[in-house]
């Protein structure tokens, strides 16, 4: 039966932070009749999501700093690599606190590979046409420490 009690919906809405203290008081106690059971089911699921929103958000930027680095080779700065350094190692964090989530960064590469375009091309200034439609790397090499795509002109074929 879901708690449908007016004083946790009215924490809930009025003051979060009070709310989850409550909730996790209630859940230690084992005074499970007296949780707010909708308003957790519903944050439990959101935390997933929110997991599941980390990861593609790191990805795209990750993905977005190598084809800066890629295509405006004369406008690099250090600041780059190390956004590039943090997207890598937030996004391995990410997957390694959640396991069953290793194969998303695969499934939205291509997703994620055009919403870099679309950043990419706002932040240099580069006509969205001229970054390949296809990502001139591979998701292995994006997360590869070591690799930092080279100018368009010195590359082999991917």
């Amino acid at each position: 039966m879901l708690k449908t009690a007016a004083r946790s919906d009215a924490d809930y809405d009025q003051d979060f932070f009070l709310w989850t203290r409550e909730q996790a008081r209630l859940l230690r106690e084992h005074r499970f009749a007296e949780l707010d059971l909708a308003n957790l089911i519903d944050e439990v699921e959101s935390m997933g999501r929110s997991e599941k929103r980390e990861i593609r958000s790191r990805l795209t930027v990750l993905l977005a700093h190598l084809l800066k680095w890629k295509y405006q080779p004369d406008a690099r700065k250090p600041g780059w690599t190390s956004t590039i350094d943090e997207q890598r190692q937030s996004l391995l964090d990410v997957l390694e606190d959640n396991p069953s989530l290793h194969s998303l960064p695969a499934a939205d590469f291509a997703r994620a590979y055009t919403a870099a375009r679309v950043r990419a091309t706002k932040e240099t200034g580069i006509a969205f046409a001229l970054f390949p439609e296809h990502p001139p790397f591979t998701l292995e090499q994006a997360l590869d420490p070591g690799f930092l795509p080279r100018e368009p002109d010195l590359d082999d074929q991917v």
